[in-house]
Order: C-alpha cells, then structure tokens, then sequence
C-alpha cells in the first residue's frame, strides 16, 4: 500500500513521533493506521525504558484536593530538567499521578516496595479463601500466587490501572511521557490523607 504524505501527518498528528518513524511505522503496519500507533508506542516504551538509569532529580511536588476536603494527595514526580518540570506535560502528569492516587488509595509506588509482612498477610488470606471454597491442596500455592499478583495490581501505583484508560497501567502512562518528553520522569513518593482515618500512631 502506499504510504501517503497525508497519513504521515495524520499519524503524526496523533502520536508526535517524528515523520521518519510515522513514516516506518506505516510501512511496516501496511498502511494501518491503528498498528502504526501501536508500531510506535511499542517503539517509544522501548526508547523510554533506556533513559530509566538517567538522573532525575528536577520535578515537582503536586498537591491535590478532592471531595471538598475528604481526601488530600502529595505527590513528588521527578524529570531530569527544569525546563521540562515547568512544562505543561510535565505539570499535566504529575496532576493525573495525584488524581490517580487520590481515586485508587495505592499502598506502594512498586511491586519491590511491597512489604513482607504484607505478603504474609495477604498470602494467608488468600489461602484460606481457597480453603473455605473447597480448592484441592495441590491448586493451593497457583491460586494464592495468583490473588498475590491482583493485590500488587491494587495496591502498587505503577500497577494500577489508569482511571482515564483502564488499558492502560500508570507505568505505561509515565513510559508514555517518557518517550514524548525525552527525559526519565520517576514518581518518588506520595502521601494520601483521608478525613477521619485513623493513623499509625491511633
């Protein structure tokens, strides 16, 4: 098929890749239009995962406030740049990260962070939910490695599912951005306050 002057734009349009890679990855999807996004998102991911081992120690410290006060966020989102923390991309991701964590209430930033003891707890429950529904003894460890895999799902922000775009994980909306801004972005930390809970030290 040829590959049009046109849908190069289009597809630049789309993607803000630049034209030699609308152009390849519309060679490569045969004139599809929805491959060649997926062409170039793959290609992006992979670019992006590279710049993971660069310095990111610019950003900023996103504050956000929801339900008229209920529920409060902070949240630290790093790049490599200041020109790039100042940049409305930059400023537009670190707002999603603390919506994000102000609607799902992650635990952790990553599956590493996960603590033993929550692992333990969790894997106990799991186990005993499976016991309680009669599963036969040799299924046992599959399934409570399964649900172990579902909390990581919940309770890690880089595994969540994006609340705009549930095909989408939050690693992959950062990988995203990563590849379109062209530096390493890391989420470093965040805290969520909600009214009445009670704290550790309760």
């Amino acid at each position: 098929m040829e590959i049009t002057t046109q849908m190069i734009k289009e597809l630049r349009a789309a993607t803000s890749a630049p034209m030699l890679d609308c152009r390849k990855a519309l060679q490569d999807a045969n004139g599809d239009f929805e491959k060649a996004v997926d062409w170039l998102r793959e290609k992006g991911m992979a670019t992006a995962a590279k710049r993971a081992d660069r310095d990111a120690s610019n950003g900023v410290v996103e504050l956000y406030s929801h339900g008229g006060g209920r529920v409060g966020v902070m949240v630290e989102v790093n790049c490599e740049t200041d020109f790039v923390a100042r940049s409305e991309q930059f400023r537009t991701l670190a707002h999603e990260i603390a919506l994000q964590i102000a609607a799902s209430a992650p635990k952790y930033i990553t599956a590493d962070e996960v603590s033993a003891e929550d692992i333990e707890h969790e894997s106990g429950i799991a186990r005993a939910r499976a016991l309680e529904e009669g599963k036969p003894e040799k299924m046992l460890e599959k399934i409570v490695e399964g649900r172990l895999e579902k909390y990581k799902d919940e309770a890690c922000l880089m595994r969540q599912a994006y609340i705009r775009d549930e095909s989408l994980t939050i690693e992959k909306l950062v990988l995203q951005n990563v590849a379109a801004i062209g530096e390493n972005i890391i989420v470093r930390r965040f805290q969520r306050w909600e009214l009445g809970e009670a704290t550790k030290h309760e």
